[in-house]
């Protein structure tokens, strides 16, 4: 009997996903458990597995098509059985239009942005033939690597992705190798076009070099980047949110710090922040908790979220058990993690489950900010630089390091005086290093 292969939820922030590659193509056997698809989710790029064994009859959703979760996607059945009935069932698209990807080599079918709305045969939905710059790209036979925003940017800009060396993890173009793209091919051939001083007043004539150069660009908002956006208003508004903000004096750890890195030791001054701050939590279980409507929760385990920034966002990967691991086990799980959410490849359980969160901006010069709240979670660490500044001590000035960080407190789950006194003990952690264990 026929099965419906819908749009799985593949994580427990995900309303939609985007199909960005089919694996199997119809026609093709598939067995319980291999890999049908790729689907990007408002957290990573995963594969997504087969619950059935059978033909691919009919895949329903397109290459670059976002779809909400629980639509048909494509149907799954013998050879010879009819599945007609299945295969009329449209699925419900998320975004108003949806850009495909471009055709793997060795694909027949090209890729390229739908057509405008037409006549279309009883067949179902067909795409439209690729740009050159993709079907250029195929040409050459390189298999190419892209982010979707990457492909978007490609296909509305005419950019031939086969000239583009990728920067990205694994040789994945990404945006900053579009644009770089985008800038050479201007500086090359874009000219100003003539005109005359009466036509168009002074002021609106564009500086040398500049002619040509659209006023705006839309760009479509990722999986990634809506969930962000819903996430944030559904936070930073229902949750009552207040801050907390300590300097503390990081001499000992920063003297602790250079004389790891001095022997070559991969740990940095983020993993011992990590290490301290999941040991407070130990100590303090009443800001390891979330506010769960009629009561709130606490957690025996502390399980850190650390937030990562990714092409089009930024991804929160978890470290489990936090404070049991040692420094270079924290130091080695941030860095496979870091790695894995950079190329969209983290599977579920690494980026949920957290119990607190932590967000550094140290390492790109911000001295101080305020995070906003993940749900359910009821803190957030919010981790500044670590800066040399004039210090007075015993009425002597001397030149000290300092790091601010700012505690972002969910009201409903910790009151003021119970985030401070967290603060006290990451404090007295992080001014004496050896305490921390």
């Amino acid at each position: 009997m026929a099965s419906r292969v819908v749009m799985p939820k593949l994580s427990d922030t995900m309303e939609e996903g985007r199909i960005l590659r089919w694996i199997k193509k119809e026609g093709d056997r598939v067995e319980t458990g291999q890999a049908l698809a790729e689907v990007e989710t408002d957290k990573a790029t995963v594969e997504m597995e087969a619950y059935t064994t059978g033909v691919v009859r009919k895949l329903i959703a397109t290459e670059g098509q976002v779809i909400q979760v629980g639509s048909l996607i494509a149907v799954i059945g013998s050879p010879d059985e009819d599945v007609s009935a299945l295969v009329s069932e449209q699925p419900a698209a998320a975004a108003p239009k949806a850009l495909a990807k471009p055709a793997s080599v060795g694909s027949t079918r090209p890729a390229g942005p739908e057509p405008a709305p037409a006549p279309a045969p009883a067949a179902g939905p067909r795409l439209a033939p690729a740009p050159a710059a993709t079907q250029s790209a195929a040409a050459t036979g390189r298999s190419l690597r892209a982010s979707p925003l990457a492909l978007r940017m490609a296909a509305e800009s005419g950019v031939d992705l086969s000239g583009v060396r990728g920067s990205g993890p694994q040789g994945r173009i990404i945006k900053r190798d579009i644009e770089s793209a985008m800038a050479a091919s201007r500086g090359s051939t874009v000219t100003a076009p003539p005109t005359m001083a009466a036509e168009r007043p002074r002021r609106a004539t564009p500086p040398p070099g500049r002619e040509g150069v659209p006023e705006s660009q839309d760009v479509e908002l990722s999986t990634m980047r809506r969930t962000i956006a819903k996430r944030l208003v559904q936070s930073k508004g229902p949750v009552p949110h207040f801050y907390l903000t300590v300097d503390l004096a990081m001499d000992r750890t920063w003297e602790a710090y250079r004389a790891l890195h001095a022997e070559q030791s991969p740990i940095t001054v983020n993993d011992i922040v990590i290490k301290a701050t999941a040991t407070a939590l130990r100590r303090h279980p009443e800001v390891n908790a979330s506010f769960a409507g009629d009561h709130v929760k606490r957690y025996n385990r502390v399980h850190i979220g650390v937030a990562v920034a990714v092409e089009d966002g930024l991804i929160t990967p978890v470290v489990r058990d936090a404070d049991t691991m040692t420094l270079e086990e924290i130091s080695a799980e941030v860095k496979a993690l870091a790695d894995r959410a950079r190329a969209r490849r983290l599977q579920p359980h690494e980026y949920t489950g957290a119990t607190f969160s932590i967000s550094n901006l140290g390492m790109m010069g911000i001295e101080e900010f305020s995070a906003i709240i993940n749900p359910p979670e009821a803190a957030i660490l919010a981790v500044g630089a670590v800066r040399q500044t004039p210090v007075v001590e015993n009425g002597q000035v001397k030149v000290g390091y300092r790091m601010k960080v700012t505690l972002s407190v969910d009201h409903r789950v910790i009151d003021g005086t119970t985030g401070a006194r967290f603060l006290q003990t990451l404090r007295r952690l992080l001014e004496n290093p050896l305490l921390i264990g």
